[in-house]
């Protein structure tokens, strides 16, 4: 049987640094490269486990300061884990809470050994150390579990982000050591988170010394927080020929069409995102032919699909025309028929590119995709 959160590189494409692999969890192996809807609190909003399972999705993410504050991980380790609590029962992945240094920066203070927060539910006051992401993660029992870090601001100084990248490399160190205390790593991965902001050689430091400490897997994070796409891809280019072939790449909070289609071409395997249930609720969806916003009135008599090449329910079952109807009406059906159906455009749209690179046709496929999605060339 492979380690858990073990990799296996499939094939290379002769194109560009895209990878078509593997990835081995004790609940399941996954195909990469994988998109993974996320579930904060243990749920994908608005979204039944059931139709998440028919949705074609691998594996889903949930935040462990958040299970940590609601219900408690007492709750979710008697229950028998994460999964068995909500029904899943698939691979999962915890992010440690580092994110929510960035998120909740208001509410919380950062030191030396943790970070200090203040519930966002009842203000009472919560120390988390990389020892204690680690125990909070394996009590609630995801597959592939993250390093406590800090996710930088953007934009930070550059003797900030140096500080903040030196500072999640110290508390990398301190959650190995924990995580390894034990036999954890029989059922769960610890991946490496490097940072660094938009500095190349901060990027560069970060990602040298986390693969010395030599994790099951690696991330990259502190993207997604405002920095222009131009940067984002930057900071890829500048990681990826640092990481280790053999083992995963994980996009921290990476979701927009064109981001996946750009990182995958830059070498990355995983990618998470809140945009596909978002822009749901919001009335936004994503189809083969372009973004819609269906609360426009341009759809009030629109008898046809979604999206033609989508098998999702509000797509077998429903029109534009009722779903716009749905959302002037704040019917709150909408809200799970959207989310649902961009979940699924996500999830093919990883099947897409997979199959490109069976065929090693990513640049056809890339070219193809976009010409329909944007109506002109990409």
């Amino acid at each position: 049987m492979s380690e858990c959160g073990s990799y296996t590189l499939l094939k290379k494409s002769s194109q560009c640094r895209a990878r078509l692999g593997r990835l081995y969890t004790a609940r399941g192996n996954i195909d990469t490269p994988v998109f993974m809807p996320v579930g904060t609190q243990g749920t994908v909003k608005g979204v039944a486990t059931e139709y998440l399972k028919e949705s074609g999705a691998q594996i889903i993410l949930a935040n462990s300061y958040h299970l940590y504050l609601r219900p408690g991980t007492e709750i979710i380790k008697r229950a028998g884990g994460i999964q068995e609590f909500n029904s899943w029962r698939k691979p999962m992945l915890t992010d440690s809470g580092g994110f929510q240094i960035f998120s909740l920066n208001e509410i919380r203070k950062i030191k030396e050994d943790g970070a200090q927060f203040q519930s966002h539910i009842d203000g009472s006051r919560h120390f988390f150390t990389p020892e204690k992401s680690m125990q909070v993660q394996k009590d609630i029992g995801a597959d592939i579990i993250m390093c406590f870090d800090e996710c930088a601001p953007y934009p930070a100084s550059y003797e900030y982000a140096k500080n903040s990248m030196e500072l999640s490399l110290k508390w990398a160190a301190k959650c190995k050591d924990e995580f390894y205390k034990d036999d954890a790593r029989l059922k769960q991965a610890l991946f490496g988170i490097i940072q660094g902001s938009v500095y190349d050689d901060l990027r560069k430091i970060s990602a040298q010394k986390m693969t010395e400490m030599d994790f099951t897997g690696y991330a990259i994070g502190g993207v997604s927080v405002g920095e222009p796409r131009e940067d984002k891809e930057r900071v890829i280019e500048v990681v990826e020929p640092l990481l280790p072939e053999n083992k995963a790449r994980y996009l921290m909070g990476v979701g927009m069409p064109e981001d996946l289609w750009e990182g995958v071409q830059r070498g990355i395997d995983m990618f998470d995102c809140v945009i596909p249930t978002r822009n749901g609720r919001n009335g936004q969806v994503f189809t083969s032919l372009g973004k819609l916003n269906i609360r426009n009135a341009e759809f009030r008599q629109d008898f046809t699909p979604l999206d033609p090449q989508c098998a999702c329910p509000a797509c077998k079952g429903y029109t534009k025309a009722y779903l716009n109807h749905l959302v002037r009406a704040q019917e709150s059906l909408y809200l799970s028929l959207l989310s649902l159906h961009n979940i699924y455009f996500m999830i093919n749209l990883m099947e897409k590119i997979r199959k490109a690179l069976e065929n090693d046709s990513f640049f056809e496929a890339k070219e193809e995709f976009f010409r329909k999605y944007y109506n002109r060339k990409s």
